[in-house]
């Protein structure tokens, strides 16, 4: 499914290789007919937004929202076991599912990184794609709609996924709209001297305890450091299908 290699790259650390393809995205986006008219426009203005701005600006940018906190995090396991010895057995697991596969890694990322777990899917047949979002639907959801508080362009992407899960993008936002209206932002000064403080403590205990502290990084730094589905029928824009050149496909692992 290439859409699923589209959001993947839009929701990347953002590179010059991404402004390269610039044209062969767009026609990506305009040919997919998983997602409506509605989602393919929304993917098109953050693909503008990010192309058309200073790229030294939007890595600024993209660290600072995705890289603050944890409440916006793109590392599927730090919201559902944060740093319990289950998200080492989950990145196990995760990896034998790749490996099964024959989804080889060739990036220093870990493996429930988004994009990354975008990659994987977009390999796999459209129903196996589906039910692997569907898997992760909640987590999107989320996602979605503190990126929509923030009104943050970057929600497009996890609508476009909530909706190839075969979910109501809406519909699920409304479900989690008020749990994260409640939410205490993570990302200030004050919270993020807050986390640090605690990690401190953390780590001294884990020391004790000949435990190892997890390292984490910005999403998506490493990677630039290392070398029944619904269709949409668009009839003025169905002769711009097009195959991803080989430049955006090395991207894409």
């Amino acid at each position: 499914m290439k859409i699923l290699k589209v959001i993947s790259l839009l929701l990347d650390y953002p590179t010059e290789v991404l402004l390269d393809g610039r044209d062969e995205l767009d026609q990506a986006i305009a040919a997919s007919r998983e997602i409506s008219p509605e989602q393919r426009n929304a993917l098109h203005e953050l693909l503008e937004l990010i192309c058309e701005n200073d790229l030294m600006d939007g890595q600024e940018h993209y660290g600072a929202l995705f890289g603050r906190g944890r409440s916006l995090s793109l590392l599927m396991f730090e919201h559902v076991h944060g740093e319990s010895r289950d998200r080492g057995q989950a990145m196990v697991d995760l990896m034998a599912q790749y490996e099964e596969a024959g989804f080889a890694i060739g990036v220093k990322e870990l493996p429930d990184y988004i994009p990354l777990y975008l990659e994987y899917l977009a390999t796999r047949e459209d129903l196996e794609a589906r039910e692997g979002l569907a898997d992760v639907a909640h987590l999107l959801a989320l996602l979605a709609t503190r990126l929509d508080e923030r009104e943050s362009a970057y929600a497009s992407c996890l609508r476009a996924l909530l909706q190839i899960s075969g979910a109501n993008p809406q519909v699920a936002m409304d479900e989690v709209r008020e749990q994260v209206a409640a939410e205490v932002r993570d990302d200030s000064l004050e919270a993020l001297d807050k986390v640090w403080e605690e990690e401190a403590v953390d780590f001294m205990q884990a020391e004790q305890q000949d435990r190892c502290p997890s390292q984490t990084t910005l999403p998506g730094k490493a990677r630039e450091e290392s070398a029944v589905p619904l269709h949409w029928v668009d009839f003025k824009q169905d002769g711009l299908a097009t195959e991803l050149t080989p430049e955006v496909r090395h991207v894409q692992g």
